[in-house]
């Protein structure tokens, strides 16, 4: 029994090291938010290099297209994919690609009041909508890449 709570203090302490410095913000978001409380997802964005005959296919989208990602600024998922998609809209620059940010915490009750019946399990979730419906959702981790994800959702 001696030997087991300093390991356990040792888990404990190592977890609590891991989690130090991972911002918790809730709410509407916008990417200047999440950089500035987050500056270790610009180094995710600034790594990110995606496909661009699908940036080019994004760029060429004629309709307006509503994004809401759910996420955690806490959850590393979150910051691989959602970073991802910061650099996505950088090199795509359309306009008719409208995106909202929500925030969740990382408690699963204290995120109802933000999640307006949506249905979201997993962080990210990215929902994408055509014409005020919902064509497809991108949940946890894309099937193939963040952009050829959406592009596959788009063109449904």
């Amino acid at each position: 029994m001696k030997k087991i709570i300093p390991i356990f203090l040792g888990i404990l302490f190592v977890l609590a090291i891991s989690l130090r410095g991972q911002t918790e913000m809730a709410g509407e978001l916008n990417r200047e938010d999440i950089l500035q409380n987050c500056p270790d997802w610009q180094e995710v964005v600034a790594s990110y290099f995606p496909k661009a005959d699908i940036v080019d296919k994004l760029k060429a989208v004629n309709r307006e297209i509503e994004i809401e990602i759910y996420l955690g600024t806490w959850c590393p998922d979150s910051k691989a994919h959602v970073s991802a998609y910061f650099k996505i809209l950088d090199l795509v620059a359309n306009p008719l690609i409208r995106t909202t940010y929500i925030g969740l915490p990382r408690d699963k009750q204290a995120r109802l009041p933000y999640l307006q019946a949506k249905d979201i399990q997993k962080l990210p979730t990215f929902l994408v909508s055509i014409d005020g419906k919902e064509k497809g959702r991108i949940i946890e981790t894309p099937a193939k890449s963040v952009e050829e994800d959406l592009l596959e959702i788009i063109e449904k």
